[in-house]
C-alpha cells in the first residue's frame, strides 16, 4: 500500500508540472478523426508501400496502455479498451509536446494527430506531429493479469474491472444485443413497446415483498413494482392486443447467484391466445434470438450443451413430481416431501402442500432440465393469476433452460369474480396486502382471452454468456457497502 500512495504522489507531481508548463489540464473536446477500433479493422490489411505512396492522416484518442522509452524516441500503446493501437514520438518532431512526455503515466488519456506507417515487424503505428493531454489518472491502474482477479472487488470496482479485464465488455455488449433481438423479434410480430408505472400505490403481478417508499407532497405510500403484469392487462382491456415492456423489477428478497433485488424482465401479453400459443412464439424467439446473437442455434452452458431447435421439452408439474421423489413418499402428504427434502440436505421452509411440490421440482428435477424445457400445468392455488385447467391446476408454464428458470406464462384468468375471490383470499391476514380494486374493476369492462409471459432478461444473458453468477451479467449489481474500503 505504502507503494502505491508513493507512486500515486509522483502522478500528482507530474500533474502539477503539466500544470505548470501552461497545459490544459481538461480540455472539452478533442476531434477525432478515425477511432482506434476504425484504424485497426480499415487499416490493417494495408502495406507498408501502399500507406507510404498514401499517407494517412488521421486524429485519435485513448487510454495510454504501455511506455516504451528509447533514447530519443518513445513508444506507446493507446488503447480504447478492446483495440490497441502503438503511437510513436521522435523528440525532434515537436520539441514541446516531447517535453511533456516525462509527465505522462499509464492510464492517462491523450489526443494524437499524426501520420500512420508500419514498423520492420508489421505493427501499425501513428507518427505523433501533435498531442493534447486530455485527462490524468492519479491512481495506480490494477496490472492486467495479477492485480485484479477478486470477484467481490471486481463487482464493486466494476470500473477497474472493465480496465483490467477487457474480455469482460464482451459481457455487456453481447447483453445490448440480446435486449435489442427481443425488441426486433416482438416488433416484427406487431407488438407495441410501453412503459407502465415503476412506483405503484399496490404491488402486484407477483408473489414477493416489494421495496417501500414514501410521496411526501401527497402523503403517500408507494411501492417499487415487483413485476409489470397488472398495468400490461389494463392496456389489454383499453384495446392494445399485443403489448411488451422491458422493466426494471424490484423485490426485497435474496441475493444469490440467480437473484439480484433489482433486475430486468422482458413481459409481453398477446390476445385471443393461449398458453399453447406462447409456447410456439417462445421457440421461436429462443431460436431467433441464437442465431442472431450467436450465429447458431447451439450454445455451450457450464460445459454442456444447449440446442434451441423446436420443439421443446413440455413436462407437467405433477408427472416432474412423481419422477423426482420415490415411490413410497405420498404426495399429499406434505410432511412426507418436506422431510425427504431436508433429509437431502435442503433447506426448505414449512409451506402449504402445493408450495413444498413445488419446492420439490425446484431442488430434484429442474437442475436435468439442461435443453429448453417447458413446465407446464401448474397447482392453482400458487397460480392467482392464471386460468383454471380443473382438477386444481391452472394453464400455467414455467422455461427452463440450463438448469434455471427463464420464463413464467400462463392463460390470464379474466373473469373478474373469480378473480376478485383470488385475490382476497391471497390477502387474508395479512396486514399490508392490499387488492387492487382497479385491476377487477379494469377486468369487468372485459379482458379478451389473453396469454402473457415474463422472461428474466439478466438469466438469458447467463446462459448467452456461459456465466454462472447474475451478478457476472449484471454492471453494477446490488453489495452491501463497506467503510474506508481501500483501492487494490
Amino acid at each position: 500500500m505504502e507503494k502505491i500512495l508513493d507512486q500515486e504522489s509522483v502522478r500528482w507531481e507530474k500533474f502539477l508540472k503539466l500544470k505548470g508548463m501552461g497545459v490544459e489540464l481538461y480540455p472539452h473536446k478533442f476531434e477525432i478523426t478515425h477511432t482506434l477500433e476504425e484504424i485497426e479493422k480499415n487499416f490493417k490489411s494495408i502495406s507498408e508501400e501502399e500507406l507510404q505512396k498514401d499517407p494517412k492522416d488521421l486524429k485519435t484518442a485513448g487510454r495510454i496502455l504501455a511506455i516504451r522509452e528509447h533514447g530519443k524516441a518513445c513508444f506507446m500503446d493507446l488503447s480504447d479498451g478492446f483495440y490497441k493501437v502503438q503511437i510513436y514520438f521522435k523528440k525532434d518532431q515537436n520539441p514541446q509536446i516531447w517535453e511533456m512526455l516525462p509527465c505522462l503515466d499509464i492510464g492517462d488519456f491523450i489526443g494524437v494527430e499524426g501520420k500512420l506507417f508500419k514498423t520492420r515487424t508489421g505493427e501499425l503505428t501513428i507518427l505523433v506531429e501533435d498531442a493534447k493531454f486530455l485527462s490524468k489518472c492519479f491512481k495506480v491502474p490494477p496490472e492486467k493479469y495479477h492485480g485484479f482477479k477478486d470477484p467481490e472487488l471486481r463487482h464493486r470496482k466494476r470500473y477497474l474491472d472493465l480496465l483490467s479485464n477487457p474480455e469482460i465488455k464482451d459481457i455487456f455488449y453481447k447483453r445490448a444485443k440480446i435486449i435489442q433481438k427481443f425488441r426486433d423479434f416482438l416488433n416484427g410480430k406487431g407488438f407495441l413497446e410501453v412503459e407502465t408505472p415503476v412506483l405503484q400505490t399496490i404491488p402486484g403481478g407477483a408473489i414477493a415483498k416489494p421495496f417501500k417508499t414514501y410521496h411526501n407532497s401527497l402523503d403517500l405510500n408507494l411501492y417499487l413494482r415487483i413485476a409489470p403484469e397488472l398495468f400490461l392487462k389494463r392496456l389489454v382491456v383499453g384495446g392494445f392486443d399485443r403489448v411488451y415492456e422491458i422493466s426494471k423489477n424490484f423485490r426485497n428478497e435474496g441475493i444469490s447467484t440467480k437473484h439480484n433485488p433489482e433486475f430486468t424482465m422482458l413481459e409481453f401479453y398477446l390476445a385471443y391466445s393461449d398458453y399453447n400459443d406462447l409456447m410456439n412464439l417462445t421457440e421461436e424467439l429462443f431460436l431467433f434470438l441464437s442465431k442472431e446473437v450467436l450465429g447458431t442455434d447451439k450454445l455451450i452452458f457450464q460445459g454442456k450443451e444447449i440446442s434451441f431447435k423446436p420443439p421443446f421439452k413440455r413436462v407437467k408439474v405433477i408427472d416432474a413430481l412423481k419422477e423426482c421423489l420415490p415411490d413410497n413418499i405420498d404426495l399429499n402428504n406434505k410432511n412426507d416431501i418436506l422431510n425427504y427434502l431436508r433429509e437431502k440436505g435442503f433447506e426448505v421452509e414449512d409451506k402449504s402442500l402445493k408450495e413444498i411440490w413445488m419446492d420439490a421440482v425446484d431442488c430434484l428435477a429442474s437442475p436435468s432440465f439442461i435443453n429448453p424445457t417447458f413446465l407446464i400445468d401448474f397447482p392453482e392455488e400458487i397460480s392467482p393469476l392464471a386460468k383454471g385447467l380443473g382438477d386444481g391446476f391452472v394453464h400455467r408454464f414455467e422455461l427452463y433452460i440450463g438448469g434455471m428458470e427463464i420464463a413464467n406464462a400462463y392463460c390470464e384468468l379474466n373473469d373478474a369474480r373469480e378473480q376478485r375471490k383470488k385475490f382476497e383470499k391471497q390477502v387474508e391476514g395479512k396486514k399490508e396486502k392490499e387488492v387492487d380494486w382497479d385491476y377487477i374493476e379494469a377486468l369487468e369492462y372485459g379482458l379478451p382471452p389473453t396469454a402473457g409471459e415474463g422472461i428474466g432478461i439478466d438469466r438469458v444473458v447467463m446462459i448467452f454468456t456461459n456465466q454462472n453468477s447474475i451478478r457476472e451479467v449484471i454492471l453494477f449489481p446490488l453489495l452491501k457497502p463497506k467503510k474506508n474500503e481501500p483501492l487494490p
